[in-house]
């Protein structure tokens, strides 16, 4: 029988290839026809024709069971700022920190976070309503995906006053309260370029207004972290100026393979068991006739009968672009995309590999990295919603251990 694992070990698909190398998967495609590269019968690409790529590398390199044994010299504290369903928290906990504050807006995600952890301080509620001003000085970490609102720049200063009105404002607030000695912030990709970089910019000036020093920011994929996922985040690490001279920082190592749907849903090296049947959204009846024409791995152009292409798209249909994310079934043996906030959207469908179906709730669980008994709270809209917002809780424990060997790095330097 093929085996699937011992292939993602020595091969990779000329899909996963082209997201590791942030390429098309056409350039792949088109290296192979000039000969640059040479797939076999099946379509894979030998790891020993691209190992000098840093990209790849970085997987043969790998130091992740060395920093799995990181630990706190001491017990370090944490406040987290817009903490959704719990991703980022609880792989900041699996890292070794201890939670004192945790703010979420909606209801749902609050309860999913008290149900999980009746110890953790959940403070449910409007940011700009919290007063942190008790926590100055006791806080060693603070984190926060604030959302990324559209920003005013009606000022000259594109500093902290520029920020009001948006959440990021409030953010910076906390940490002017806290005073922490790191901030951790993550936010989607394009924040990079948003309003051609005025944003980024912007965030970058009120944090050193502040009294911090940042880390050059950093777009990390989920798929180098032991995350089944295609997402991509960006984050920005920050250190207090007095602590600086002293801190010492590096960015996780990538884990020493790709993680596939396969390693999600069945019994392996991510979870000792395979997927529990959950809750999940169904296909109307024509909707999944469709989809069952669908291969593997394909979408609406995969579908062979050109009247049905043209019954699902509609105007679409006549618009140009790929449209890569309707009808999209995923591949057992790749990652799955980057989840949304519900698995059946048109523009950005999330169909069962071998199901016709869209993915349930569990199996969204899982693709995030959370473990099975993580029980989350409220109606199974309000469980997708949870779910496709969340850090993926295996690269948030592997940015915790980093956080944490930086801030053993402060300690030991006292």
């Amino acid at each position: 029988m093929f085996d699937v694992q011992e292939k993602s070990y020595n091969q990779f698909s000329l899909e996963m290839l082209a997201d590791i190398l942030s390429l098309p998967k056409r350039a792949i495609e088109t290296r192979i026809k000039k000969g640059e590269l040479r797939a076999c019968s099946e379509g894979f690409i030998d790891k020993t024709q691209v190992q000098h790529f840093p990209e790849v590398r970085s997987f043969q390199n790998s130091t992740w069971d060395e920093e799995l044994k990181v630990k706190p010299v001491r017990p370090f504290s944490l406040v987290e700022l817009f903490a959704g369903g719990g991703g980022l928290a609880l792989g900041m906990e699996q890292a070794g920190f201890k939670s004192l504050l945790l703010n979420e807006l909606d209801k749902h995600a609050c309860s999913t976070l008290r149900y999980n952890r009746p110890d953790w301080n959940v403070v449910e509620g409007d940011i700009s309503k919290v007063d942190f001003t008790s926590f100055e000085g006791e806080v060693d970490v603070l984190t926060g995906g604030f959302p990324c609102q559209a920003f005013s720049y009606a000022g000259k200063s594109l500093g902290f006053e520029d920020t009001r009105g948006t959440l990021f404002f409030e953010m910076a607030r906390a940490i002017k309260e806290i005073k922490p000695k790191v901030i951790m912030a993550e936010n989607v990709r394009a924040l990079l370029t948003h309003d051609d970089g005025k944003t980024l910019e912007t965030i970058k000036n009120v944090i050193s207004e502040l009294g911090y020093s940042l880390i050059e920011p950093k777009v990390l994929k989920a798929i180098f972290y032991k995350v089944p996922q295609k997402r991509e985040r960006l984050i920005l690490v920050a250190i207090r100026n007095d602590l600086y001279p002293k801190a010492d920082f590096k960015w996780p190592s990538a884990y020493k393979r790709v993680m596939t749907l396969k390693d999600a849903f069945e019994q392996g090296e991510l979870f000792d068991s395979d997927v529990p049947v959950s809750c999940g959204q169904k296909y109307p009846q024509r909707k999944a006739e469709i989809m069952n024409m669908v291969p593997q791995g394909g979408y609406w152009r995969d579908i062979k009968d050109i009247e049905v292409q043209k019954e699902y798209m509609q105007k679409s249909f006549y618009l140009g672009g790929g449209k890569t994310g309707m009808a999209r079934r995923l591949s057992m043996n790749e990652p799955s995309l980057t989840l949304t906030t519900a698995p059946a959207q048109k523009q950005t469908e999330r169909c069962h590999p071998i199901e016709t179906r869209p993915l349930q709730t569990r199996e969204y669980a899982r693709i995030q990295t959370f473990p099975d008994d993580w029980c989350f709270q409220g109606s199974m809209s309000a469980i997708y919603k949870q779910i496709g917002n969340a850090v993926p809780v295996n690269m948030a424990a592997a940015l915790g251990r980093s956080l944490v060997s930086l801030l053993n790095s402060i300690e030991l330097k006292k």
